[in-house]
């Protein structure tokens, strides 16, 4: 007998309790990172651990993923880097640099919207965007 495993179930668990912004923010990922622990007092590691890799093409893309836990709280924070030696993580979202992922006890609608402002914010950010599950085709790319 043959398990298969269900993705779309995988991926409805995984995006519970979840926040998903789009950052479009042309710049190398240390430089984005470290505006972003200097300036919303973060302290965002990239973590080799989890790194997303997606064979395309008989090729292997590697797509960075940084990894905040916020202390004495059961919420994580995730930013990935969209793309890789031309191909994306999300392909339907090519005009985003990085996917902005909060996971666990979210905060508030106003503490969503402080958040999205702050992001706004860094120096070098164009564009932040909340992407909802809908719009998102590629789920399981995501999943860590």
């Amino acid at each position: 007998m043959k398990l298969k495993i269900d993705n779309e179930l995988l991926a409805e668990e995984f995006f519970e309790n979840t926040l998903l912004l789009g950052v479009m923010a042309p710049m190398e990922s240390q430089k984005f990172v470290w505006q972003v622990n200097q300036s919303m007092r973060f302290d965002f590691r990239l973590n080799d651990d989890i790194e997303i890799q997606l064979t395309k093409k008989n090729r292997q893309y590697y797509f960075s993923v940084f990894e905040y836990r916020e202390p004495n709280m059961v919420l994580e924070y995730y930013l990935y880097k969209n793309q890789f030696d031309g191909e994306y993580l999300l392909p339907e979202f090519k005009h985003l640099d990085y996917l902005w992922l909060t996971k666990g006890d979210l905060p508030g609608e106003e503490d969503e919207k402080k958040l999205i402002t702050d992001i706004r914010n860094i120096p070098g950010v164009q564009l932040v965007v909340e992407l909802t599950n809908e719009k998102i085709k590629n789920k399981q790319h995501l999943i860590l």
